[in-house]
């Protein structure tokens, strides 16, 4: 009964002991990774001045550093400075032999650093960029981990605003890319060498969300580039961009054409209503010029046509060349005003010399024998008798053969002179001549633009899709 009582008490010491020894060896386990940074990165252990070596320890080949990224977001694409910001969290790794340490049984996975002069570091720069700074807060956002078996893992959050050099010729129909340019300052091909990570090296953040634009795609390339003093490694990510056109369809071509419309309203105003229209061509000139003006505001001056300029000039002609219909419309009416007066004093003008002959001829009449008898007029046409000009026209009229009816004339025949004006036509379509203009202006002038609106559309959207 004794010897089973020493034995559980030498069990509960065992307990105790093996308890106290994992206490210790927990605590022993940070001083242990504060001794493994202090051998392999103590002073006069680690220069971080001197590259790692190449492939395999070989102090004759080039550092390989592999590059990956993923993508935070993208606040803005700029047409006009021709620029776009992005925030992403940026990653090289590469092996430094140096600095291998012991994981104590795979325990000890990693070693975190957060001063990243403290080892030897890629001197990587973004090639197109404008502006960029780091985040700060709550701390820095950045780490360097060390494994076991030397490879180093870099990481930093950063926010770049970079240059996008656009082709606009399409605008808003377009489509742009914008890359992201990552390339050696100082150290040439044969000793550093950027490489994207293999499986996956760009990753976007889901439910990206853009206000004028979709992320189609986006392409990895190289893009090494030689100076004379030497060659360098250049990696870089292509970016596809499609613009959404809905938000310029509600925002510029509807009411563009609304505007083209209501310029038409006064073909079928009276042309006697001279404020009416001239103040409704006016007014939709001047607005379509205003919105000419604010398209162009917020595009850079470039050298070339853009389908928005095309769109927005016949447009702008459409309004101008309705409003110059008017003029036509006014100056043929004030024609025929005069053509008609001058016909009227004509017609006064034969009335009274038709008068002064009778009253001459009947103080003729007077002067003669009391014997003599009335001599009767033989029926001759005079030459200069207006009345009988006037009956020989109306039977000659009678007297023609029938004409084929034509289509568009009878249609046109439908708008005679306007009643308000008792005056008489003085030849074929004299009068109606500046009705007729506005009755031709309503179908030429939808008629046309609904020609330019076919080929405008078939032609940009068949460019845009030769561009994908």
């Amino acid at each position: 009964m004794a010897s089973g009582h020493f034995f559980w008490a030498i069990f509960y010491f065992a307990c105790l002991c093996s308890a106290s020894l994992a206490n210790n060896a927990k605590v022993n386990f940070r001083e242990k990774e504060k001794k493994i940074l202090d051998q392999i990165l103590g002073a006069g252990k680690y220069d971080a001045r001197i590259r790692p070596s190449g492939i395999n320890g070989t102090d004759d080949k080039a550092t390989q550093v592999f590059v990956n990224m993923f993508l935070r977001s993208i606040s803005k694409i700029d047409d006009y400075k021709m620029e776009y910001s992005v925030q992403l969290t940026f990653r090289e790794q590469w092996l430094d032999e140096r600095l291998k340490f012991d994981d104590i049984g795979g325990r000890l996975k990693y070693l975190t650093l957060t001063e990243a002069n403290r080892v030897w570091m890629p001197d990587l720069f973004f090639s197109n960029e404008k502006e960029g700074h780091f985040h700060n807060i709550i701390m820095p956002n950045v780490y360097i981990r060390i494994f076991p078996y030397g490879s180093v893992l870099y990481s930093i959050r950063i926010s770049l605003t970079l240059a996008c050099p656009m082709n606009l010729k399409l605008y808003p129909l377009d489509r742009q890319v914008c890359s992201l340019r990552m390339a050696s300052y100082g150290w040439t091909t044969a000793d550093l060498v950027f490489l994207w990570k293999e499986g996956d090296p760009v990753q976007v953040v889901k439910n990206l969300h853009l206000p004028r634009f979709t992320l189609e795609k986006f392409l990895t390339d190289y893009c090494n580039s030689k100076t004379n003093t030497g060659e360098y490694s250049c990696l870089k990510v292509d970016l596809l961009f499609k613009r959404e056109f809905s938000y310029y369809l509600i925002q510029i071509y509807i009411p563009c054409c609304m505007l083209v419309i209501v310029s038409w309203v006064s073909f079928w105003l009276d042309q006697g209503a001279v404020p009416a229209r001239v103040s409704l061509g006016v007014t939709t000139l001047l607005t379509m010029a205003t919105q000419t003006s604010g398209i162009n505001a917020s595009l850079p001056p470039v050298s070339y046509t853009k389908a928005i300029d095309v769109w927005t000039g016949v447009c702008l002609t459409f309004v101008f060349g309705a409003l110059l219909e008017f003029a036509l419309v006014n100056y043929a009416s004030r024609s025929a005003d005069r053509a008609a007066d001058m016909h009227r004093e004509n017609m006064k003008k034969k009335r009274r010399e038709m008068e002064q002959a009778s009253l001459d001829a009947a103080s003729d009449l007077l002067d003669t024998d009391s014997n003599a008898t009335f001599a009767m007029k033989p029926l001759v046409r005079h030459p200069g008798d207006p009345l009988a000009l006037e009956k020989l026209r109306q039977c000659e009229v009678h007297m023609q053969a029938p004409k084929r009816p034509n289509c568009c004339r009878s249609w046109l025949s439908k708008f005679p002179t306007s009643p308000f004006k008792k005056v008489p036509c003085l030849g074929r379509g004299q009068c109606s001549r500046s009705k007729r203009i506005d009755v031709i202006s309503r179908i030429t002038f939808p008629l046309v633009f609904a020609l330019f609106n076919l080929v405008y559309w078939s032609t940009y959207l068949f460019r845009e899709e030769e561009e994908d």
